[in-house]
């Protein structure tokens, strides 16, 4: 029962009566299949636009078996460099007619399940699966096209990665170049693919230098401040600071001002990632950047290439990252 002075959204048979025609007709035009006159296709087009009958986008999809939206799960929406990448990514996808579902897994198994049952339900077209999974089998079991960025989760599913290995040896470098004796290390979880391969390429890069390294392994979304300030003034001679996340720079930056440390002349600081932040605050950070752009264009065109059931080439891309020097470290 509708409240007085409600009115009803039109349907297809309002839109039918009012061209004399058949539901059927409208339901061709409208999804531009089987023959209809032209005179009897502009009568019905004409019928649509005087009520304002908006078509059931999900009802549409599961007639053409093709719902124009991708679904995204990223592990967090908090961070800052995912919240570029999801922007890019609908930027690239809007290019082509689709539409993007975000799902935040939050790294929870029943999260995860729960958006594989929405996946099902909403007819996804295709799947973007930033956040680390274990249930390889079971996205597999789904069916539908996906490909992951920023790890690889098998040698069959496609993946776009960024050369965290390289990324690592480019900061290593630049500390060595600036003349660094003692090196900090502020890491994200070290369970993670991508904080591993970035540990792998600073690591022996600082290590084969003869350079003295300490580590500290941190949360990957909100880490402790505390923490941080803590082991920075536990080393006070160091004068070199490695973090794998700019968020990590951004806290060093804040521990040294409050020690009264000088940035670059007594410590540099190097981060990772390349968000916008990084040329606001004073002074500005020296970081490792990922191409976001790049990423988020090859993501869609492999995922698109699986769409139309084509092999994307080459399966596995990893893109190239570059060091961005600003006042953070020395000229070199």
């Amino acid at each position: 029962m509708l409240l007085k002075g409600v009115m009803s959204m039109p349907t297809i048979k309002d839109v039918a009566k009012k061209a004399n025609v058949s539901v059927a007709t409208v339901s061709r035009v409208i999804n531009n299949t089987g023959y209809v006159q032209v005179e009897t296709r502009q009568m019905v087009l004409d019928a649509i636009t005087e009520l304002g009958y908006i078509p059931n986008e999900l009802a549409r999809s599961l007639f053409k078996k093709q719902s124009k939206i991708i679904g995204l799960i990223v592990p967090h929406l908090s961070t800052i460099f995912f919240a570029e990448l999801l922007e890019s990514l609908e930027d690239h996808l809007a290019r082509h007619g689709y539409k993007l579902m975000i799902f935040n897994a939050k790294d929870d198994i029943e999260r995860e399940n729960k958006i594989m049952h929405v996946f099902n339900q909403y007819n996804i077209d295709g799947i973007i699966l930033v956040a680390h999974t274990k249930q390889t089998k079971n996205y597999a079991d789904l069916h539908i096209p996906l490909i992951t960025i920023d790890h690889k989760m098998n040698e069959e599913t496609p993946s776009i990665t960024s050369d965290n290995q390289q990324g690592g040896r480019l900061a290593a470098e630049k500390l060595i170049a600036s003349g660094c004796k003692k090196v900090l290390h502020l890491q994200g979880p070290s369970f993670l693919l991508t904080v591993l391969n970035r540990n792998k390429g600073f690591n022996e890069t600082i290590e084969k230098a003869g350079i003295a390294l300490h580590t500290i392994d941190l949360a990957f979304v909100s880490p402790d401040y505390r923490l941080i300030e803590q082991f920075i003034r536990s080393h006070p001679d160091a004068d070199g600071i490695f973090c794998s996340t700019d968020i990590l720079a951004l806290h060093a930056l804040r521990a040294l001002h409050k020690m009264q440390r000088a940035v670059p002349d007594a410590v540099a600081v190097i981060g990772y990632d390349n968000v916008e932040l990084c040329e606001l605050v004073t002074p500005n950070l020296t970081t490792i950047d990922q191409p976001i752009e790049l990423i988020a264009e090859a993501a869609v065109a492999s995922l698109l290439a699986l769409i139309d059931k084509k092999t994307p080439e080459p399966l596995h891309k990893v893109m190239p990252v570059k060091l961005i020097e600003r006042e953070s470290t020395k000229k070199s």
